[in-house]
């Protein structure tokens, strides 16, 4: 067959294949064979029957001309501002070491745990019936009772009743964004920031309104200057490990801050995406300090327990919720009751503590590692600080480094790292990348940074240590 289909390739369209009684005699096969290889190309379309003829090649059809230049004036100018997709999605190549993405390998997530949860999940009613528009009760007390056990004194503990589960972090943000101002409104973001909720803010027609993140924090007289002038009435932040910087808030910041915030009326929407990944301090979100409903708070399960299982829980109160609740419902009416049943299934286990905690372990010794070879190899200072929890190093580059180039050698060397601009949402004040250590291989991380430092000396950077 293969080699009646090498001689079909090599003849011009219209030519006539040899009688049957030939190809019986070539391939040493008998005519129902023959016969029935013959009707195989057919349908295939490789060669047309012709009764009282013969069997010929079948002329290539020209490929039809493709023209979506129409699409020009039917979409018209692209949305102002419109979002993004950050470098952190791109596939690398095989051979690449990459410490770009923000997904850990299966060798940090509870891979046994999630196979044996989908499986079962898929045996139940869950594979069959529609869930709540809110989210399977049992998963939004979960996400409450996590939050609940670190309420302060004085604070509200959430109940399930607060908590509205979504299709992971992103689609939270963009809900919460939708739900909670109009288009041609301001949101008021630390900067650098997280490139998804930019992208996703100004994808719901928002003005990204950036204050700078310095020393772990936004200086609340910065924040309080930041709404008044701009009118906003959402503060978008991550308090713990931010993303890309590594820092967090201290508890100090964390109640001025809410204060501020408090006095404008306006919400914070707080951004819990590393909650499972504290190395060296403690989570204790901002939403556990809430009375009155200012915090909106998104924590996703998807980096913890699988990318596949896009889980996120939003704890918001009063009229708030019911809104984000009714953009929910609107966008995409509910989310998988299987996914929900899985991740209820991990994260209510046991094995759950075990795992987080086997993680965590895993993660300090790539933090360490990653870090050790920063400091060794590349300039002094670049890493702006070792981070206590989370997935990324946040790296300040020699001032006359443009970072856009830079990354795009690091690539053609073999190294995919995080150009430090998309975390911005104004001109970047100075150069930047971002590493994660939680890619695969930890084992080349050395090699890695190796390979940037041989790329900024390449590029004339001076200050790189001489051993």
């Amino acid at each position: 067959m293969e080699a009646l289909r090498a001689d079909i390739a090599g003849l011009r369209g219209g030519a006539r294949l040899a009688p049957t009684r030939a190809l019986v005699e070539r391939f040493s096969a008998s005519p129902v064979t023959v016969q029935q290889a013959l009707r195989m190309l057919v349908r295939e379309g490789l060669v047309e029957s012709r009764p009282g003829a013969g069997t010929f090649v079948r002329p290539a059809r020209p490929a039809p001309r493709v023209d979506y230049g129409w699409q020009t004036a039917a979409l018209g100018p692209r949305r102002p501002g419109g979002g993004e997709v950050g470098s952190t999605l791109q596939t690398p190549p095989a051979d690449a070491i990459a410490l770009h993405s923000g997904y850990p390998v299966d060798d940090l997530l509870p891979v046994r745990q999630v196979q044996s949860a989908l499986a079962r999940a898929a045996r139940t009613r869950a594979a069959l019936d529609r869930p709540p528009a809110a989210g399977l009760p049992e998963l939004r007390s979960w996400f409450a009772e996590e939050a609940a056990g670190l309420a302060p004194a004085g604070g509200v503990a959430p109940t399930a009743a607060d908590v509205t589960i979504m299709p992971g972090g992103q689609s939270a943000l963009s809900s919460v964004f939708r739900a909670l101002a109009w288009p041609g409104e301001a949101v008021v973001m630390e900067s650098p920031g997280y490139w998804g909720a930019i992208a996703a803010a100004r994808q719901a027609g928002l003005v990204v309104v950036p204050v700078p993140r310095v020393d772990g924090a936004v200086d609340p007289l910065v924040l309080s200057e930041a709404l008044e002038r701009s009118r906003a009435r959402l503060f978008y932040a991550m308090p713990h490990f931010a993303n890309p910087t590594g820092t967090s808030w201290s508890p100090a910041v964390a109640a001025e801050l809410l204060e501020v915030v408090r006095l404008h009326g306006a919400f914070l929407v707080e951004d819990d995406w590393a909650h499972d990944f504290a190395l060296d301090a403690p989570v204790h979100p901002v939403v556990a300090r809430d009375v009155d409903g200012h915090v909106v708070s998104v924590r996703s399960l998807t980096k913890s327990v699988s990318p596949a299982v896009r889980i996120a829980g939003v704890i918001a109160r009063g009229p708030a919720r019911e809104r984000i609740a009714t953009d929910r419902v609107l966008e995409g009416l509910y989310v998988s009751g299987v996914l929900q049943a899985a991740a209820l299934d991990v994260v209510s286990a046991p094995a759950w503590t075990v795992h987080l905690r086997r993680m965590q372990e895993q993660l300090r010794a790539r933090r360490d590692a990653l870090a050790g070879f920063v400091d060794e190899l590349l300039p002094p200072g670049t890493l702006t600080a070792l981070p206590r929890g989370g997935l990324n190093l946040w790296l300040r580059l020699p001032a006359a480094t443009d970072a856009e180039e830079y990354t795009a050698a690091c690539a053609r060397a073999g190294v995919m790292v995080s150009p430090g601009a998309e975390w911005f949402p104004a001109e970047p004040p100075a150069p930047h990348v971002r590493l994660n250590y939680s890619g695969p291989d930890p084992s080349r991380f050395g090699e890695a940074v190796a390979t940037m430092a041989a790329v900024l000396a390449a590029r004339g950077t001076a200050g790189l240590r001489e051993d």
